[in-house]
């Protein structure tokens, strides 16, 4: 069977099918440039080294996703902490997730919640 045609990039090069061209890659890279330089860092989000800690400690005790049973990356708020700045460090409000699931479902499920006060 015949692979998918290749494609003309914006910038005039013939690009094969599932590929980047180089011009694309720049261009990513520019904007994820621009879009960190003015981000806040980790600690001044409120991710500094207490929460790095509290974040081993958890998976080490719950290295399991909560919702699906795979293998644990992330360490979610289950309230977030924009609707609890006072919850950041509780234990009880953590819960361990695959990054399929933080990803996805939970961060739909924040959207959503955007207008809830607190």
């Amino acid at each position: 069977m015949p692979s998918r045609a290749p494609r003309l990039c914006g910038c005039g090069f013939v690009v094969p099918h599932g590929t980047r061209c180089a011009c694309e890659a720049l261009r990513d890279a520019a904007r994820k440039a621009r879009f960190d330089k003015g981000r806040p860092s980790a600690a001044a989000r409120g991710l500094g080294a207490d929460w790095r800690r509290l974040r081993a400690e958890h998976l080490k005790k719950h290295p399991w996703c909560r919702r699906c049973g795979a293998k644990a990356s992330d360490v979610d708020h289950i309230v977030p902490r924009r609707i609890a700045p006072e919850r950041r460090l509780d234990p009880s409000n953590l819960q361990s997730l695959c990054k399929a699931c933080h990803s996805g479902a939970k961060q739909r499920e924040e959207r959503h919640m955007k207008g809830t006060t607190p």
